[in-house]
C-alpha cells in the first residue's frame, strides 16, 4: 500500500471544509497540499503521523501540516468513534494568513505543523467546542471562528510536537517498502505470533535489513511495536465484559505478570486500575 496522495474538493466560496470522515476498515496512508487539523473521539487508538506512531486515549487534537503523511485516525478502531476534519486550502497561508500583520502567531503554527502538532487540556477542549459551533455558522462568521481557533493554537502552550525532523512527502517518495503492508501482517497477526522473519520476506527483505528499516521509521524495534499495538487493542477488549486475564491472552500476550507490567509501563496504570478508571468516566458521561 503506497501513500496515496488524497485530492480535496472545496465548496465554491469557502476556504475550508469542515466534515466527519469515517474510514475505520481502511488503511488509508495519504498526503494533501492542505493543512488539515483532526479531532477524533474514541476510547484509544493509534496516530501515525510522519514517522510518529503513537497511541491516544479517549480523543486526540492534531495539526498535519502541508503533505505529512498520515494514516486514517480511525483505522482499525472497532469501538465508537467520532472525527471532525478541517481542511484549509492550500493557499490559505499564502493569501490569507501571511498579508495581515496581526496573524504572526498563526503564520508561525502553520509553518512548523509540518512536525505534527498535537494539543492537549483545556486548549483541546476549547478548540472543540468552537469546531461544533462554526458547523453551525455561515461562512463569513466561520471563517472568523476559524482563526480564533488557529490563535487559540498559537498561543497555547499544551503541546507536543510528533515528530524532530521533516517529514514531508519528499522524504517518503524514496522509501520504496510499504508500510500498510506491515500494518496489515500486524493487525492480522498481533494475537499470535508476529514473526519478524516472515514478515522482511514479505517485503522482499533480510531479517536484519527489515529491522534496520522498520527501526528508523518508527523509532521502535519490531517487537516494541507489536507489543504497544497489543496494549491498544488490550484497552479496547478491557472495556467489554472480559476480564483481565482473558485479555492478556486475546491479544496474544503468554504471561499475565508480562503483560500487567507492560500494562503500567505503557498506561502508568494496571489493566484492572484503567478499566475501573474509564468505566467510571463513561458512567459520568451518560
Amino acid at each position: 500500500m503506497k501513500i496515496q496522495k488524497e485530492v480535496i474538493e472545496f465548496e465554491n466560496g469557502k476556504s475550508f471544509k469542515l466534515f466527519s470522515p469515517s474510514l475505520k476498515n481502511c488503511f488509508f496512508w495519504h498526503h494533501h497540499p492542505e493543512i488539515e487539523l483532526v479531532y477524533v473521539e474514541a476510547i484509544n487508538g493509534i496516530r501515525h503521523v510522519g514517522r510518529d506512531i503513537s497511541g491516544f486515549t479517549e480523543s486526540d487534537l492534531v495539526l498535519i501540516g502541508s503533505n505529512v503523511p498520515h494514516l486514517n485516525f480511525d483505522y482499525g478502531i472497532q469501538t465508537e468513534c467520532r472525527q471532525m476534519v478541517l481542511q484549509m486550502r492550500e493557499n490559505f497561508l499564502q493569501d490569507i494568513i501571511l498579508p495581515v500583520p496581526e496573524f504572526e502567531n498563526i503564520k508561525r503554527l502553520l509553518e512548523r505543523s509540518y512536525l505534527g502538532l498535537s494539543f492537549s487540556g483545556e486548549t483541546k477542549k476549547e478548540v472543540v467546542e468552537k469546531l461544533h459551533e462554526i458547523k453551525e455558522k455561515c461562512s463569513f462568521d466561520s471563517l472568523i471562528g476559524l482563526i480564533e481557533i488557529l490563535q487559540i493554537l498559537a498561543s497555547s502552550d499544551e503541546v507536543k510536537e510528533l515528530n524532530k525532523e521533516d517529514t514531508r512527502i519528499k522524504w517518503f517518495l524514496n522509501d520504496k517498502i510499504r508500510m500498510g503492508t506491515i500494518y496489515d501482517y500486524i493487525h492480522e497477526n498481533y494475537d499470535k505470533k508476529p514473526n519478524v522473519n516472515e514478515i522482511a520476506k514479505i517485503v522482499s527483505l533480510s531479517t536484519p535489513a527489515f529491522c534496520r528499516y522498520f527501526k528508523k521509521q518508527t523509532n521502535m524495534t519490531f517487537t516494541d511495536f507489536v507489543n504497544n499495538y497489543r496494549i491498544n487493542q488490550a484497552k479496547i477488549f478491557l472495556l467489554k465484559d472480559y476480564s483481565v486475564t482473558e485479555v492478556c491472552f486475546q491479544v496474544g500476550f503468554e504471561s499475565l505478570s508480562y503483560f500487567n507490567k507492560l500494562f503500567k509501563q505503557h498506561t502508568g496504570e494496571t489493566p484492572s486500575e484503567f478499566r475501573k478508571k474509564y468505566l467510571r468516566n463513561i458512567e459520568v458521561r451518560k
